[in-house]
């Protein structure tokens, strides 16, 4: 048992899916309601994990417009949103490398890890309402793929902004359970 425990315990460390629904403190570190307004359709159940969710479509949408310095100060807050969130301290890590990266393209890069993490965090979240839509560019990283998030269908890509905006598809639906 305590094998399986331990494994458990290491699994939600490094993909930041400890999604504890019994924590719902507001968090200090939200965004601004400017930033927030094109995740406005999506409410999830706990503040921290919103305040996730719309720090990473902040960075998300930065790097669709290939604003660099944007998508510094989005994946800061964002690094500072998943370090108060227990056991995703590793994917803040992560958050840091794209804050502290040199160009868009490490940024992208570094983007590919985070949205895995947070994909992974995000099946298992408790949503209230609106969809959470798992999107995927065969195309990016030299062929390997990325995925990433969005609250709309309609894919806007963060791997190579207006260069290939539309290229990628819907992988999955999360939809609130009822």
């Amino acid at each position: 048992m305590k094998k399986y425990l331990a494994a458990g315990v290491l699994l939600m460390a490094l993909s930041c899916t400890n999604t504890d629904k019994k924590n719902t403190q507001a968090s200090t570190d939200s965004i601004s309601e400017s930033k927030v307004a094109t995740t406005a359709v999506v409410e999830l159940t706990d503040s921290k994990v919103q305040n996730i969710y719309d720090g990473y479509i902040y960075l998300k949408d930065a790097l669709v417009e290939s604003k660099f310095e944007d998508a510094q100060k989005a994946a800061t807050q964002l690094k500072t949103s998943l370090t108060n969130f227990p056991g995703c301290e590793n994917t803040a890590i992560i958050a840091e490398k794209i804050a502290s990266a040199k160009d868009i393209a490490s940024q992208r890069k570094e983007f590919t890890y985070l949205s895995s993490d947070v994909i992974a965090m995000f099946k298992h979240a408790d949503l209230k309402k609106g969809s959470i839509y798992v999107q995927h560019c065969p195309m990016a990283n030299k062929g390997e793929g990325g995925d990433w998030l969005a609250s709309e269908k309609q894919i806007q890509n963060p791997y190579y902004g207006d260069e290939m905006m539309d290229c990628g598809a819907v992988l999955e639906e999360i939809k609130p359970s009822k």
